[in-house]
């Protein structure tokens, strides 16, 4: 059996590589490959492509992007089309995906295309939703997804959320000490986030040291170019190494950088994350959070005009109310980036009631099984 991926973001490349190994655990013998990076390549993906800074914020950042993408879906199409895969799967990231689909359909290709996670899943886009019907099956983790696509009549499959059986809460913690704890930076992996959104944490670290002398920080970079990029704004930046011990008696730097966002969140008190997929996993581990986003000025006024909801992260637009502060904009400043910061660290109790209430909304927690199975029934068909 023969599966081709195409994600172009970290968190694709994430619910990829994860689909994977649940597929593989079920059929060891199955061959992967695909556009994606590192978290597939671990998962033993071969990459025909590597996404690596692919993903933008908005259609400003995007226009310089496209010629290339475009030639690269091109490509890919053709490619598989001359070599039929049992199934091709597609994750999120619709501005190449979707077109990768509709190309792959037009040129003839008749085998089975999964659209896992299709986009749009908050915009209810009627045309987008039947472009995605007429090209693949698509399977959304998003009950209210699943909703939309029933009320134009077109065939949707629902689940469940698989960060829902990947990410269990953690064991309860103690609270964090009044002069210390650790705060994990999950910054975002895309250049434009990492550009906007370090200056204003890094700052912020400052201020929280200032109230919590002893306090360490933990930066989580989802792959090299990342990881190098934070490094660089350290170097930049004037933090003063922590000189005492951590909570396990053992001796720290107080800022370091970890490879993904689970290695940072399991050792933290606290997180400041990029709007985006990790705000849900930050939320089903039951780690405190305050979530940052900050775009271009110039893609404010197109932002407003087509997101029209109160909530931007998705464990508050699940809820429907304010469970992770949202500071957005001219409001993530250093100042309340940090007073949130400490606020949550004095007190998180009431934001981890809420936490609770998220993981009950994102369905069966073995949707990952399910979608897997399912995944393969296609491949067979």
């Amino acid at each position: 059996m023969r599966v081709f991926f195409s994600t172009g973001e970290a968190s694709g490349d994430m619910l990829a590589a994860e689909l994977a190994t649940a597929m593989r655990a079920r059929v060891p013998d199955i061959t992967f490959a695909g556009i994606g990076n590192e978290r597939m390549e671990a998962a033993g993906i071969e990459l025909t492509q590597r996404t690596t800074r692919w993903a933008s914020l908005g259609p400003i950042e995007a226009l310089k992007r496209i010629p290339p993408l475009l030639a690269i879906a091109l490509g890919h199409a053709f490619w598989l089309r001359r070599s039929p895969w049992d199934l091709i799967v597609l994750v999120d990231f619709g501005a190449f995906n979707l077109r990768l689909a509709r190309w792959l359909r037009t040129i003839g290709y008749r085998r089975p295309i999964l659209y896992f996670v299709p986009p749009g899943a908050w915009f209810d886009k009627p045309g987008q939703a039947r472009a995605v019907a007429g090209a693949a099956t698509a399977l959304t983790p998003f009950a209210h997804q699943r909703a939309f696509y029933e009320s134009l009549g077109l065939p949707i499959v629902w689940f469940g959320h698989p960060l829902a059986s990947l990410v269990a809460p953690r064991d309860p913690r103690p609270a964090a000490p009044h002069d210390g704890g650790t705060v994990a930076l999950l910054p975002g992996s895309r250049a434009g986030e990492l550009e906007r959104h370090l200056p204003p944490l890094l700052e912020a670290c400052k201020l929280v040291r200032a109230k919590r002398p002893r306090v360490r920080f933990v930066f989580a970079a989802a792959d090299r170019e990342t990881e190098r990029t934070i490094a660089d704004a350290l170097r930049h930046a004037f933090l003063p190494p922590f000189l005492g011990e951590s909570r396990d008696g053992t001796s720290g730097t107080g800022v370091r950088i970890v490879a993904g966002a689970r290695a940072a969140l399991d050792e933290a008190d606290a997180a400041w994350v990029a709007s985006g997929t990790a705000v849900l996993e930050a939320t089903l581990r039951e780690v405190p959070t305050v979530a940052i986003y900050i775009v271009l000025e110039a893609q404010v006024p197109i932002a407003r005009r087509i997101w029209k909801r109160p909530y931007i992260t998705l464990p508050n637009i699940l809820l429907d109310r304010e469970v992770v502060p949202e500071l957005l904009q001219d409001d993530a400043t250093p100042r309340r980036l940090a007073d949130a910061m400490c606020a949550l660290l004095d007190d998180p109790s009431q934001q981890l009631a809420g936490m609770r209430e998220v993981r009950a909304v994102l369905g069966a927690p073995d949707a990952l099984e399910r979608t897997a199975d399912f995944a393969l029934e296609l491949a067979r068909s």
